[in-house]
């Protein structure tokens, strides 16, 4: 069984990105959260890892990305993407710019990968409840997933939740194991910095 490779010119430039979009001040503070090493609030260090080494780190910065954001990781990570890609095009050969110059002039539908989708809340109201508006509402979302080629479906709800819990696996969802920290703050009117 082969090893996963990365390369730690795009590990690099994935770093700058983050500390970019977060500010270099919240991705030091997410770094000392997750206990990661300080030093990699430079992205140089990162030049210095062999492949193995920059799948292992870029592997460990996402995890701490989706366990400090929580479900807001994957808009953090969807704005990361779409800077990363330009930056890596500005470091591009002159056949990958040509490359992505002819991808970016197809049709979306020929050129879209595959994605995962997060349905992040549904409700229905109280007084609609118990008459199958849920099963409606994910049968119409289902049905716009399929016609933009949407392959998978995810939704995070709470343990506890028997009823939401009840709809999802009556509309095929099946639990992932994977478990997501959830934050609690006393309302006050003005939290004082440390």
């Amino acid at each position: 069984m082969s090893e996963t490779k990365f390369s730690n010119r795009i590990l690099r430039r994935f770093v700058e990105t983050v500390t970019l979009e977060l500010g270099a001040d919240q991705f030091t503070g997410m770094l000392a959260l997750a206990k990661l090493p300080a030093e990699w609030a430079k992205a140089t260090v990162f030049l210095k890892m062999d492949p193995l080494e920059s799948a292992q780190a870029y592997a460990t910065l996402q995890a701490a990305l989706r366990t400090y954001f929580g479900r807001g990781a994957r808009g953090v990570l969807l704005r990361v993407g779409q800077r990363l890609w330009h930056h890596l095009l500005q470091d591009a050969a002159l056949g990958g710019k040509a490359q992505a110059a002819v991808v970016k002039r197809l049709p979306l539908s020929t050129r879209r990968k595959s994605t995962l989708e997060l349905l992040a809340r549904l409700a229905v109201h109280p007084s609609a409840q118990g008459r199958g508006a849920g099963k409606a509402l994910l049968n119409e979302l289902f049905a716009r997933l399929t016609q933009l080629g949407v392959p998978k479906l995810t939704v995070n709800t709470q343990s506890d939740n028997d009823v939401s819990l009840s709809l999802y696996q009556k509309m095929g969802f099946m639990r992932t194991g994977e478990q997501y920290p959830v934050y609690t703050s006393e309302v006050s009117p003005m939290h004082e910095e440390d």
